[in-house]
């Protein structure tokens, strides 16, 4: 498989002089991974500039490690929550890593990043004749259009019409060239397929699309990024128990979505060998748990399909979450009667005051989280991984749907959504898999990408080589790629080699 496309030059130049007059220089993989890499130069610029702001510095700022603040930060070690056992109601210690404090709010911004940069500099994308099209349910389209914003090229954003208008609302603020709406909600992923082949039909070359659940960019900036923020936060934070004792990553739990966020599994495995990589979805539409189908309201996680780039071997059990608990746990995670049970219940003022970090698929992870901890009888050694994609800052809108559908929050639904939806959890709603049920679900992919989407026999059986995978996320391929941006960036004559 050609990871690294050929050169073309004409359009490479092109591309080069519009960074140029625009005063663009792109980061590296290496810098994303270690900001401290980032020229000083380009930290004092960042030092003018608000975290959500339209200025191509902010493309500095695709990192996990982020100082917490909306203008002007630097940079530090990344933004976690630890959850207390008063939260988990279990003696494994889950660590969910913050997206938030991402440029719109959502790590998504960087898989969009890792399949953009990489024909940019190659000149395999022409912002002069071609749009970058970005089918999703949501952030994504939102993390694509955001980097286009930043690199100066046009950007057509695909989601279903019943996501949650402030992803609507924001698309239109940024000046997104298209914004497409296609029926159906967080679910009908189907549909957004359908899209893009209508537009290729109609445009041609003139439309290039960053399937995010196709394109291994998305992967393997997971990879790199993500695997390696976890490792060192484990290994700087985690590596001993609060007794003294050698702790141990036990787990990493995140919901399938496009299966990028899971690639960080196949990084952490390389160091930790017995780790449990975890793959969430919602029990509404239990794809993975039993070849189901369904509507829920967890949005960002995606199903009815298996990505293309979810590598299957990798992953042990599949942990299915009811939506209604998460929608619930929404409430008594950011009303006030839901923090005071909390406080009654013992959760510290410093965590309540985190709770806002936490998205609608975040609280998916957390709850998956505590079901993998349950099953596998994790005690205070073990340390469960989980990414709070985005937070509530998002989700606005569908706390008012929950006031007006169910009334206000009380503190009698606050004390039976703590014991029912948290302290209740069990290990329930559970597959774990083994080689054949691994294997089961990779052919489950033809359906999708061999009889829909265009893939061949030959490409699905290639992807169940355990060598392929190796060859995809290799360090040579970042190299590569860090070598290509450098090279653009020297030609702008902006930053030094």
């Amino acid at each position: 498989m050609k990871l690294i496309p050929e050169i073309n030059e004409a359009v490479l130049n092109k591309s080069i002089e519009r960074a140029r007059e625009r005063n663009i220089i792109l980061p590296t993989f290496a810098q994303m991974k270690n900001p401290g890499l980032i020229p000083e130069m380009i930290k004092e610029r960042l030092r003018q500039v608000g975290l959500w702001d339209m200025d191509p510095a902010n493309l500095f700022r695709i990192t996990w490690k982020n100082e917490p603040i909306a203008q002007g930060g630097g940079y530090g070690e990344g933004n976690w929550i630890e959850f207390p056992s008063s939260i988990t109601g279990v003696d494994a210690r889950i660590v969910g890593i913050s997206g938030k404090w991402f440029p719109t709010g959502a790590h998504k911004v960087g898989a969009a990043y890792g399949c953009l940069v990489p024909r940019l500099v190659t000149g395999a994308f022409d912002p002069d004749t071609q749009k970058a099209v970005w089918p999703s349910t949501g952030n994504y389209c939102r993390g694509g259009a955001y980097d286009c914003a930043l690199l100066a090229c046009p950007a057509v954003a695909i989601l279903p019409e019943g996501m949650s208008h402030e992803r609507f609302d924001w698309l239109q603020k940024i000046g997104t060239d298209e914004i497409i709406a296609t029926p159906g909600t967080e679910s009908n992923v189907k549909e957004i397929y359908d899209k893009c082949w209508e537009l290729r039909r109609e445009r041609g070359d003139g439309v290039v699309i960053f399937n995010q659940f196709e394109e291994f960019g998305n992967a393997i900036w997971h990879y790199h990024t993500t695997g390696s923020l976890i490792g060192e936060t484990f290994n700087n934070h985690y590596a001993h128990g609060p007794n003294g004792e050698a702790g141990r990553l036990s787990a990493y739990v995140s919901a399938t979505g496009s299966a990028g966020t899971l690639a960080a599994g196949d990084f952490l495995r390389r160091h930790h060998p017995g780790i449990r990589v975890v793959a969430t979805e919602a029990l509404q539409c239990p794809t993975l748990l039993s070849f189901g189908f369904g509507e829920h309201r967890v949005e960002g996680i995606g199903d009815k399909h298996i990505p293309w780039i979810h590598n299957v071997r990798n992953t042990d059990m599949v942990v299915a979450v009811d939506d209604e608990q998460t929608m619930q746990l929404m409430r008594l995670f950011n009303e006030d009667e839901g923090h005071a049970c909390l406080r009654r219940e013992g959760v510290d003022e410093a965590t309540i005051g985190a709770l806002g970090q936490i998205g609608i698929s975040g609280l998916c992870n957390l709850v998956a989280s505590i079901k993998t901890a349950r099953y596998y009888d994790m005690d205070g050694r073990d340390v469960i991984f989980t990414p709070l994609t985005d937070s509530m800052e998002l989700y606005s809108s569908r706390m008012e749907e929950m006031k007006a559908k169910h009334g206000p929050y009380t503190t009698h639904l606050a004390d039976q959504h703590y014991g029912r939806y948290l302290m209740g959890i069990g290990p329930d709603y559970l597959r774990e898999l083994g080689y054949a049920d691994r294997k089961a679900l990779h052919n489950f992919k033809y359906f999708t990408w061999v009889e829909q989407q265009g893939r061949s026999s030959e490409e699905l059986r290639e992807l169940w080589d355990e060598d392929f995978w190796t060859e995809v996320f290799s360090q040579e391929v970042v190299d590569e790629w860090d070598q290509l941006i450098n090279n653009f960036n020297r030609a702008t004559g902006l930053s030094q080699p």
